[in-house]
């Protein structure tokens, strides 16, 4: 099964689009997701009343997300097409599962944007365009879902295809790059099959444009980086933190150092699926053990990297952000949470930097005296804490991140350089 290239691909849209429904119908149509789980599904959402969330139900396995009807948590299923298996990061639509959202989108290498045909583009659709645009998603299709709505009205289609080209146009979006797709997620058009219903639709099914997709360049060239999500005691093995290689490859007897908290030694075993294995590389979740790294040397956050290259630790950074929401401005001194890879720190708004032209990139003003929800800028950032992180040209991986506030996203942005 490995042999196939992997994608991680993204499924991105405004709440009750549909994304949940079309995730359910290509696991079914690629043959992940057996006949009678879906049948299951398909009693147990008539019983509460639901009749056509069988589908939805496959990725909203929560039991709290199917009395709500709501995708919470970013669920990972994997599907084949005849060239590459891909793992679907399904994310939230609801507005204050964006968090969510920007660390699914981050781990993605392409997304499909569900747009519904009755309804257009939504609040959401727009936060998600922008924020698949910031953190770097390279393809995307789009699929205009719910056609059988809109009785596969040619018209539907073409006017919220127009809509959305434009959204891509305001963010930047390559829009040739976006292949539209119009699609019915609950009867199964244009998903893997070409619909009768709409004779007047020529181009490719959902699985043909997946298929079509460009290959996905593996990190391995980078150094290696592993952001620590735990750090467990294992009777017998020790301390294990535990974490996603992004970059490089993790091998024993490596000598490893992990940043801030700047411990390190010897990599003795490395764990996957409950598996002892030789080496890791860039997607893989591991638990490993270093000789001489005790539990309280290291702490969730944390970046573990070679010894003689490792991770850097920022005193401050420039990074580019997009302001998605403020209730009034900011400016410099306002001291928010920032979300980087597995760390979060607060961090002063030293300077900004820059206003960019959102449409155009271009320098709109320099040092503005604040910015507000809908700009882009530049700014400059200190952490109150150590935290390590990297510009985005050199590792991607570790250079994007989100800022909260009062419990909502408030920007999501990439690092351009670190002050070590």
């Amino acid at each position: 099964m490995a042999d196939k290239p992997h994608q991680n691909l993204a499924i991105i849209g405004h709440v009750d689009h549909g994304k949940s429904t079309l995730v359910g119908r290509l696991l079914f149509e690629t043959g992940s997701v057996p006949e009678h789980i879906i049948e299951q599904h398909r009693e147990e959402a008539a019983s509460k009343g639901k009749s056509g969330f069988e589908f939805a139900y496959v990725m909203d396995n929560l039991a709290e997300e199917r009395e709500r009807g709501v995708t919470i948590d970013i669920a990972h299923q994997r599907f084949d097409t005849e060239k590459y298996y891909f793992t679907i990061v399904d994310t939230p639509g609801h507005r204050d599962f964006v968090k969510n959202m920007i660390t699914g989108a981050s781990q993605a290498d392409h997304a499909i944007l569900v747009v519904a045909a009755d309804d257009g583009v939504a609040p959401q659709t727009r936060e998600h365009v922008f924020l698949a645009r910031t953190l770097g998603i390279e393809e995307l299709i789009i699929a205009v879902n719910k056609m059988d709505v809109v009785d596969y009205s040619e018209d539907s289609y073409k006017q919220v295809k127009e809509e959305v080209q434009q959204l891509l146009n305001q963010v930047r979006f390559n829009s040739d790059d976006a292949g539209f797709i119009p699609i019915s997620a609950f009867e199964g058009d244009n998903i893997s099959e070409p619909s009768e219903n709409m004779p007047w639709f020529d181009g490719p099914t959902v699985l043909e444009s997946l298929n079509n997709l460009p290959e996905p360049s593996p990190p391995t060239d980078a150094p290696l980086r592993v952001p620590i999500q735990d750090v467990y005691t294992i009777s017998g093995i020790g301390t294990v933190p535990v974490g996603r290689v992004e970059t490089g490859v993790l091998k024993t007897g490596d000598n490893v150092r992990f940043m801030p908290s700047d411990a390190g030694g010897e990599v003795k075993t490395i764990e996957m699926h409950h598996e002892e294995v030789p080496e890791a590389g860039p997607g893989d979740n591991v638990g490993f053990n270093v000789r001489g790294v005790g539990k309280d040397d290291i702490r969730r956050g944390d970046v573990c990297g070679p010894a003689d290259d490792p991770p850097s630790v920022a005193k401050t950074f420039t990074a580019q952000i997009v302001v998605m929401q403020h209730p009034s401005v900011i400016t410099a001194g306002y001291t928010p949470v920032i979300h980087a890879h597995t760390a979060q720190v607060a961090c002063t708004f030293e300077s900004l930097d820059q206003k960019l032209d959102p449409a155009s990139g271009e320098v709109a003003e320099e040092t503005p005296d604040f910015i507000k929800a809908g700009d882009a800028a530049v700014v400059t950032l200190r952490p109150q804490k150590p935290l390590s992180i990297e510009p985005s040209s050199e590792i991607a991986e570790l250079g994007s991140f989100a800022i909260r506030d009062m419990g909502q996203t408030i920007a999501a942005g990439k690092v351009l350089e670190v002050n070590e």
